[in-house]
């Protein structure tokens, strides 16, 4: 699809970062776009700052009747795209159980309950395009993160058998797997970032990718390539090598 004016996406994740530059290319696109996350103001300022119009909807991924209301407010959406997300880094020696259940809450189990409200809806009306976001770290475990890698896998996960079902539906399914986006989340972080993106660079790739018939994009490219070629290395020579010194 190359024609944005006049459709309308929902942007989930929409407050900061990445999500706030994804919004921010599709309304310069002529997109009408409905921004939720659970920061009212910050959405209200983003909301006043687009050059198109924008609709706000506050939301919590993480609750279920938070989820089914902002379905109702956002009303009928040509699009989603999913970019909502927490993170802490954490190795399994230093469990934090509230992090970790707030990582898959979030990242998986709250895509999970969007998906559940806006499928149905989609195959309804024979039509609409979902936007995962996932992460490199969902191509094989990795030391150090705890509950975020295997969050995005389920993600990623997700929307694969997304599109294996929805393939002749009319219900486009896209899945994104970006690597590290200077952000609020990545800010936590004390060990070096290769190819660290700034977020307006990232969000360039995801609307690119939408506007393919593609399913998944992974980037940046080399440091993707690390990550796919990762998951044919045999158990003996990966975890080694990817979990030396932890």
């Amino acid at each position: 699809m190359t024609d944005w004016i006049g459709k309308r996406y929902w942007i989930i994740g929409a407050s900061e970062g990445l999500g706030r530059a994804v919004a921010e290319r599709l309304s310069a696109l002529g997109v009408e776009l409905v921004l939720s996350a659970r920061s009212e103001e910050r959405l209200d300022d983003l909301a006043d700052s687009l050059p198109r119009k924008a609709k706000i909807v506050p939301i919590d991924v993480a609750d279920g009747a938070s989820v089914k209301q902002a379905v109702e407010e956002a009303g009928e959406v040509d699009g989603v795209v999913f970019l909502a997300g927490v993170y802490w880094p954490m190795s399994a020696k230093d469990w934090d159980a509230e992090k970790v259940e707030a990582m898959c809450d979030v990242n998986f189990t709250g895509a999970a309950r969007v998906m559940g409200q806006v499928v149905p809806k989609f195959l309804d009306r024979g039509a609409g395009h979902i936007v995962l976001t996932s992460s490199l770290t969902a191509y094989r475990g990795l030391p150090g993160s705890i509950g975020y890698t295997a969050s995005k896998a389920g993600v990623m996960s997700l929307a694969e058998s997304m599109y294996c079902d929805l393939r002749d539906t009319g219900v486009k399914v896209q899945a994104v797997l970006p690597g590290f986006v200077k952000t609020r989340l990545t800010d936590k972080n004390d060990f070096n970032m290769p190819m660290i993106m700034e977020p307006d660079v990232a969000a360039h790739e995801i609307v690119e990718h939408m506007m393919t018939d593609n399913f998944s994009r992974s980037f940046p490219a080399p440091f993707a390539w690390v990550f796919r070629l990762a998951q044919f290395l045999p158990d003996w020579a990966y975890y080694p090598l990817f979990a030396r010194g932890k």
